[in-house]
C-alpha cells in the first residue's frame, strides 16, 4: 500500500511539472526577447527594428518612488543621446496606460518615449520582479546589463559604458 501512494505520488508529481510553461527570465549575454508595444502617438514600435542601436529598456511605473526618482536622469540621458546609435524605451506597465502617462509627464514637465505594457505581457517575458527594472540591449540585440532598482542614468559611469557598446565594446 505505501509503494502505490509514493509511485502514484511521483506520477501526479511529474505530470502537474509537465503542465506549467515557465518563462525564463531575460538574462545578461542572453537575446533580448522581441516586442511590440504602443507609443504616445499610437505608433506601433518593435525592439527588433532597433538593430544597430543600443537600446534602454525601462520598465516603470507613475505610481513607483524609484522611478519617479530616477527619470529626471534618464530625461537628460535621452538628450545626451540625441542622435547617435542609441534608443531608450520607457516601457510602462501603469494599468491607466496612455492617460496615466501623459497625465504623469504633463505634472511633471517631463517627456521620454514611453511605450505600454498594460496587460504585463512583456514585462512577464522579461522576467521582471517590479519596477524599476532596466535592461540594456547591445546593437545586435543581446542583454548586456540588466538593473533592478533605481540608477543615475546621467552618471558619468553610465554615459561612458554606453558610449563603449555604441562602439562595439
Amino acid at each position: 500500500m505505501k509503494r502505490i501512494f509514493w509511485v502514484l505520488l511521483l506520477v501526479i508529481a511529474v505530470a502537474v511539472s509537465g503542465c506549467s510553461k515557465k518563462e525564463v527570465p531575460a538574462q545578461e549575454g542572453a537575446a533580448a526577447p522581441d516586442f511590440t508595444l504602443q507609443d504616445l502617438s499610437g505608433k506601433q514600435v518593435q525592439l527588433s527594428s532597433l538593430k544597430g542601436k543600443v537600446v534602454l529598456v525601462n520598465f516603470w511605473a507613475t505610481w513607483c518612488p524609484p522611478c519617479r526618482e530616477e527619470i529626471p536622469s534618464m530625461v537628460k540621458l535621452n538628450q545626451v543621446m540625441q542622435g547617435k546609435n542609441f534608443q531608450m524605451l520607457a516601457i510602462s506597465v501603469d494599468e491607466g496606460g496612455k492617460q496615466a502617462v501623459q497625465e504623469f509627464f504633463r505634472q511633471n514637465g517631463v517627456s521620454l518615449p514611453a511605450l505600454f505594457d498594460t496587460d504585463g505581457s512583456v514585462s512577464r517575458r522579461y522576467g521582471t520582479t517590479g519596477v524599476p527594472e532596466t535592461f540594456i540591449v547591445d546593437g545586435k540585440g543581446i542583454i548586456r546589463k540588466k538593473v533592478i532598482g533605481g540608477v543615475d542614468w546621467s552618471a558619468p559611469e553610465v554615459l561612458q559604458y554606453l558610449e563603449g557598446l555604441m562602439q562595439g565594446k
